[in-house]
């Protein structure tokens, strides 16, 4: 009974620090915002941020983050919009939309 006790509390300590970890992250999105797309945009975090509010951006949702991030910046290039990195995007941008209140640091 011991061991099966140990072994159940051991799978949702397991699961719980692996969902977390693998969840998107507004703080991320910030950092990868700024080492992969600033200097493409031309403009800061908050501007991106602000050209919708968080609605829009939830229309918008991940799966159309990267035709709206080229829409907004141009100039950005396709490995900066890999797969991985929208999520994260998406909740930076939506944390920091024009209705938010809210303004990065970046």
């Amino acid at each position: 009974m011991n061991k099966l006790l140990k072994s159940v509390l051991a799978s949702a300590i397991v699961l719980a620090i692996g969902s977390t970890v693998a969840s998107a992250d507004v703080a991320k999105g910030q950092k990868l915002y700024t080492k992969k797309l600033k200097s493409a945009c031309g403009i800061t975090g908050a501007e991106v941020a602000g050209k919708h509010t968080q609605d829009e951006w939830n229309e918008i949702g991940v799966a159309g983050m990267s035709t709206e991030i080229k829409i907004i910046c141009p100039k950005v290039k396709d490995k900066a919009l890999k797969e991985k990195y929208l999520q994260h995007y998406f909740d930076f941008f939506k944390e920091y939309a024009s209705d938010s209140g809210n303004v990065p640091s970046c």
